[in-house]
């Protein structure tokens, strides 16, 4: 699936704050904590749960989040499918950044160990 212009300037323009509750709902069901939640995306992003919260209560943007976050180095190695996306062939780098996000997300609900998560072993 190719992402449309559309699609990469929607993303851009969501909110942080309008996604972090979906975030958060979908990992608790699976018994996973909002601290290991923190834990991924400070790991990515380089934002402590402080930064998450004021960013949350400034309702800023992807684009916005993304321009101002520290990416992982280690980032590239989250590969494989999100929402249909192989995150891998993503050409726009905000949206690749986003579905990065999504896949360690999803990857924490669906209960893989943190050191995997957090591509330690690579």
């Amino acid at each position: 699936m190719i992402a449309t212009p559309e699609h990469n300037e929607r993303i851009a323009k969501m909110t942080f704050a309008s996604v972090y509750p979906h975030y958060v709902t979908k990992i608790e069901k699976k018994g996973r904590t909002k601290d290991e939640l923190h834990e991924i995306i400070e790991w990515l992003t380089g934002y402590n749960s402080k930064k998450l919260i004021e960013l949350i209560e400034a309702r800023v943007t992807f684009d916005v989040f993304f321009q101002n976050a520290e990416l992982n180095p280690n980032a590239h190695f989250i590969t494989g499918t999100i929402c249909g996306y192989r995150i891998e062939e993503i050409d726009n780098p905000l949206t690749r950044q986003v579905r990065y996000l999504d896949k360690l997300v999803d990857e924490l609900s669906k209960g893989r160990k943190m050191d995997k998560i957090l591509r330690k072993e690579n």
